[in-house]
């Protein structure tokens, strides 16, 4: 590595250990991992009703007063799997932060101070951009896309039949889930290109040279995320693209602060 002072190449080398005890120490980081998301799951599956009614508040809001502001179900044990589900989701999104603080605990060790510093602020800043882009989802989208489908509802008259949502608990639930996933995960992009960009993989020029393919890769990426309908998919792809700009601006920062960090360090040496 350069530029790696001594005081780091020491303290690296005093966390060097035998392989044997690297798989010690990471079957006893995935035991809590799975540990925090047994008990977040526990938690969740106990308030899953609760968690249920918040996410079916933007379909409630457009169907409320209709005869149709109700969810049905055709399986007997659909409503009990949907609570799992719920419980799932919640476990992986309120455990993640202690899933990440175990794998970050079991990687910093082998890592240099100075890379120690560059990665932990991108860290946690992953489950800022994870909620901000189910924020947007839960707020923003979901409510026009509720409105947009349920307009193709037809009343039934004596020269044409109705057409009536009538929505069913699990494939809301799957609907709203994936919308949340599909977003968090993506709005990863400004975290994922500056730290591409920290370690010097992409560059503010590349990035820019690359931004009409990226348009294209990122529509594509919008469509394999969401739904089959192009609502959802625009939904996801013009925030991307936005999401891509800041990354440009991001990646400059970055490269500014490294261009002082080296001037400084060059005027130290002389």
């Amino acid at each position: 590595m350069n530029n790696i002072s001594p005081e780091d190449q020491a303290a690296l080398e005093a966390t060097k250990a035998p392989l044997m005890e690297h798989l010690v120490e990471l079957r006893k980081r995935l035991i809590w991992a799975v540990v925090s998301f047994g008990l977040c799951f526990v938690i969740c599956f106990a308030f899953a009703t609760p968690i249920f009614n918040f996410l079916t508040q933007p379909l409630h809001h457009v169907l409320a007063g209709k005869a149709n502001d109700h969810f049905i179900y055709t399986a007997l044990t659909e409503v009990f799997f949907t609570n799992v589900k719920i419980g799932m989701f919640g476990g992986i999104c309120l455990g993640f932060p202690a899933i990440a603080a175990q794998i970050w605990i079991f990687v910093a060790p082998g890592l240099y101070k100075n890379e120690r510093g560059a990665f932990l602020p991108f860290l946690l800043w992953t489950p800022v951009m994870f909620v901000m882009g189910g924020a947007f989802v839960y707020y923003v989208m979901l409510p026009f896309s509720i409105q947009f489908f349920a307009g193709y509802q037809q009343l039934n008259t004596q020269t044409q039949m109705g057409v009536q949502l009538q929505a069913k608990v699990s494939d809301y639930l799957d609907f709203v889930m994936t919308l949340i996933f599909a977003f968090g995960l993506t709005f990863q992009l400004p975290v994922l290109l500056s730290l591409l960009g920290k370690v010097g993989i992409v560059t503010t020029k590349g990035l820019k040279e690359m931004r009409r393919y990226a348009y294209v890769g990122l529509f594509g990426l919008a469509a394999v995320f969401t739904p089959p309908d192009a609502f959802s998919m625009l939904s996801l792809a013009f925030p991307l693209v936005a999401l891509y700009e800041v990354s440009v601006i991001c990646v400059r920062i970055i490269e500014k602060g490294k261009d002082r960090e080296e001037a400084a360090r060059k005027a130290r040496a002389a």
